[in-house]
């Protein structure tokens, strides 16, 4: 019995496709495996092989015929014996589509209707401030102060903690003037003992205190990783609810400038991976400070990573009682049409001016910061990509494992039909940080290569 070979869904949302060139012509002889023809969409061109064996009796459907429906016939395959004499030639146009026969076994996939695409998700789009809100220039070291600050003096129970943090007013000058005001009794000058501190605050917050320690650089805090891992981040679980560590560990993280290896790597993707923490990584002073207030007053351990380069820096900040930022709630810099450029932290000055020099070039970037890791605000990436078909990940870490690498597996499994182009990770460099300041700049992530991944992805 003559079967008819329908035109193929090759994606869920296909509706239609162009038949691009047909590799067989009448009277072949094909078998289960063998490609038929090329099919165009507007995303790509696939083959389209043969289920069944057979003669190719009739070609409804000529090469190049731009707009056939899914499930129209394009062909007829002959069993053997058959002869195409006996082929209706009544069969409609491919405009008409036409539904798949329950028993045609030639093209299974095309035999069920293509699932809908996923509709984009939900977010929070309310702006973190009240349009009419008076706005003050303050460094993000000012405003991560002024966080702190505050909530010690909401809260009796919150103390800071940390080398030079009291005498010294801070490695950083962070906590400038913070002696003065809360005494030596919770603004605490520690040995140099980072595994040492770091259990001391642990079992302070078990015991109901809200520590927030801060190390001279995330790097130092690899000596006290057990502290954090094992018990500020598991005990609530293991403890079947009853303990818990609300607590903030902060410090720098990642690259400043020529302080070697050591001193310069980005703990972003280590800590995002912990199950018990919640990770910030903020970029502008206001969200410093007002994602500070936050950590403080969660009742989980907080990873807060800051970036010594960007201490110095200026930006808006609301001058409100009670500023606070929530977690998991990414925020859009820069609206745009063409592609997708998610950062954190320094990452975002790379993709922010990237987006400048593209916007020059005719390119429109959509630019969000993702400002927490953990809760990361995944919905507002898959909207953003369901909106311009592509995606450029920026950061400072190492490409193996890199946030970039779970964002890109987030938007292949829940967008991957709205993608146009693959999803690029632009990272610093697969090598330990080099000391020379020509070497440091090669190891990482530039304006240049953010421009250059966008183009790549937009086909200029």
């Amino acid at each position: 019995m003559a079967t008819e070979i329908l035109m193929p869904a090759l994606s869920p949302t296909m509706e239609e496709g162009t038949l691009a060139k047909w590799l067989v012509k009448e009277g072949d002889t094909v078998s289960s495996g063998d490609i038929m023809a090329e099919i165009e969409t507007d995303k790509a061109t696939m083959e389209f092989e043969a289920v069944d064996e057979g003669t190719i009796g009739k070609i409804l459907v000529a090469e190049g015929t731009e707009g056939v429906k899914v499930n129209t016939a394009i062909a007829v395959l002959l069993e053997d014996g058959e002869s195409a004499d006996d082929i209706d030639t009544s069969t409609p146009a491919p405009e008409a589509a036409q539904a798949a026969d329950a028993g045609n076994e030639a093209a299974p996939a095309a035999s069920e209707a293509p699932a809908p695409a996923p509709a984009a998700p939900q977010t929070d789009s309310t702006p973190d401030w009240p349009e009419s809100t008076t706005l003050k220039q303050q460094t993000v070291r000012e405003a991560l102060r002024d966080g702190m600050a505050e909530e010690m003096r909401r809260d009796d129970s919150v103390f800071l903690m940390g080398e030079e943090v009291a005498e010294y007013q801070g490695a950083y000058k962070i906590s400038q003037g913070m002696l003065d005001e809360f005494g030596a009794k919770r603004v605490i000058d520690t040995p140099i003992t980072e595994h040492g501190f770091a259990g001391i605050a642990t079992g302070a917050a078990f015991g109901g205190l809200r520590p927030i320690v801060e190390f001279m650089t995330f790097n130092f805090a690899m000596q006290a990783i057990d502290q954090i891992i094992n018990s500020a981040a598991k005990t609530l679980y293991m403890s079947g609810g009853q303990m818990g560590a609300p607590m903030v560990f902060r410090g720098p993280n990642g690259a400043a400038a020529r302080v070697g290896a050591q001193h310069s790597q980005d703990y972003a993707a280590w800590y995002m991976q912990v199950p018990g923490l919640k990770v910030a990584m903020p970029y502008s002073a206001s969200d410093y400070k007002g994602l500070m207030k936050t950590a403080i007053r969660d009742p989980n351990p907080v990873i807060f990573l800051e970036n010594e380069i960007l201490y110095g820096r200026s930006f808006d900040v609301p001058d409100l009682d009670d500023y606070t930022v929530p977690f998991g709630k990414a925020r859009i810099w820069r609206e745009g049409s063409d592609v997708t450029i998610v950062s954190f932290g320094i990452g975002m000055s790379y993709a922010l001016a990237a987006a400048d020099q593209l916007a020059e070039e005719g390119i429109s970037a959509e630019v969000i910061d993702l400002r927490t890791l953990r809760p990361m605000d995944t919905d507002s990436i898959l909207k953003s990509v369901m909106k311009t078909n592509r995606c450029v990940t920026v950061e400072e870490g190492w490409p193996q494992g890199s946030v970039g690498n779970y964002i890109s597996s987030v938007i292949m499994q829940q967008a991957f039909d709205y993608l146009d182009a693959p999803v690029i990770n632009c990272t610093g460099k697969d090598v330990p940080m080099p000391y020379a300041a020509n070497l440091e700049k090669l190891a990482l992530v530039t304006t240049d290569e953010v421009v250059a991944a966008v183009k790549q992805v937009t086909y200029k």
